[in-house]
């Protein structure tokens, strides 16, 4: 009996120890949890040499309304969350961005999810932008997506006497501005924080991943994920793609990164609910995503039983998101312009 209790014990405090000792290898991969409050959000912009506002709750609850705000569009039906769908894991769930009169992506551009993007180090698949507030200033303006000039977006905006008191108390005597009215929708976006167990675990907490999503952790560090996939996010900066191969839907689109060739890592917090995948949503299946990016990135072949592993594991990236009710939005005036369909 007492042989069998010290077996037991032995098993408990091998097990124990094999999580404790996986916690110490994501963390020296640079594998980091989310940060818990804005104060936190806060250093991790600072580390990452980035600038922003000063972050308020005023600023995030008229942001919130901004971004389900259908007028800051041309056409007056389509909003932030027409691409990024709160309800969608921050995406559209189509393979390329549709936008004004209903076009696809000229690029045939799949688009990334809002939730944590403000831990990203740059933002846009080209990495043209590195504030959530340069970020949210580009769909609308742009012609395939919400097709606004800011001179108009201001003009709606400031058509709407409930938004014109919220600016002026906010921001004062520079009230209804372009600027402003990108930067509060980054305050919103900014508290789309999404908690997982996957944070959980690296905080100690041994027992919040199962041991298949452990072996699927280690698979992942082993086989060299997390040389781009790594950092708070697992993603968000900018790498060198098709590094060891061709990228097998390569020429749907004809997006090729930025000037140097890199494209920005997607994030894979909350993966299992972003599909499609690839900059050109090109890939619906998630197993099939993890085996295309071992060949095209790391030059392995990823097999079946690898790669259902790993995706064990980044089921375990799906957060808690944050509880979001649709806000009512100004009634429209005799000065607000007419939408342009």
């Amino acid at each position: 009996m007492k042989k069998s209790i010290s077996l037991l014990s032995a098993l408990i405090l091998s097990s124990s120890l094999s999580a404790a000792s996986l916690v110490e290898e994501a963390k020296s991969f640079n594998l980091l949890p989310l940060p818990q409050n804005q104060a936190e959000v806060d250093l991790v912009l600072k580390e990452n040499g980035l600038e922003a506002s000063k972050f308020s709750v005023e600023k995030a609850d008229l942001g919130k309304k901004l971004y389900f705000e259908p007028r800051l569009s041309k056409s007056g039906i389509i909003s932030c969350n027409t691409c990024h769908n709160l309800g969608l894991g921050g995406t559209d769930g189509v393979s390329a961005a549709v936008g004004h009169k209903w076009a696809s992506n000229p690029h045939h551009l799949n688009s990334p999810t809002v939730y944590n993007s403000v831990l990203n180090t740059t933002q846009f698949w080209d990495g043209r932008a590195k504030t959530l507030a340069d970020q949210a200033k580009g769909p609308i303006e742009a012609e395939p997506e919400m097709a606004t000039p800011a001179k108009l977006a201001v003009e709606k905006i400031s058509s709407l006497p409930e938004y014109v008191s919220e600016f002026k108390k906010i921001y004062g005597r520079s009230g209804v501005n372009f600027d402003n009215i990108a930067d509060a929708i980054a305050n919103f976006e900014r508290t789309l924080i999404t908690p997982s167990r996957y944070d959980k675990f690296l905080r100690g907490d041994e027992k919040a991943l199962t041991k298949e999503e452990q072996a699927g952790l280690k698979l992942f560090i082993d086989k060299g994920c997390v040389s781009c996939h790594n950092g708070i996010n697992l993603g968000g900066s900018m790498q060198a793609f098709e590094v060891a191969s061709q990228y097998k839907f390569a020429n749907l689109g004809d997006f090729k990164g930025d000037e140097n060739g890199l494209v920005k890592t997607p994030t894979l917090r909350n993966i299992a609910q972003t599909a499609p995948y690839f900059h050109n949503g090109a890939i619906w299946s998630l197993q099939e995503a993890i085996k295309e990016m071992g060949s095209v990135q790391l030059g392995i072949a990823i097999s079946n039983k690898e790669a259902k592993s790993i995706e064990k594991f980044l089921h375990a990236l799906s957060g808690e998101k944050p509880q979001i009710s649709y806000p009512q939005l100004p009634a429209s005036t005799d000065k607000t312009p007419k939408p342009q369909l």
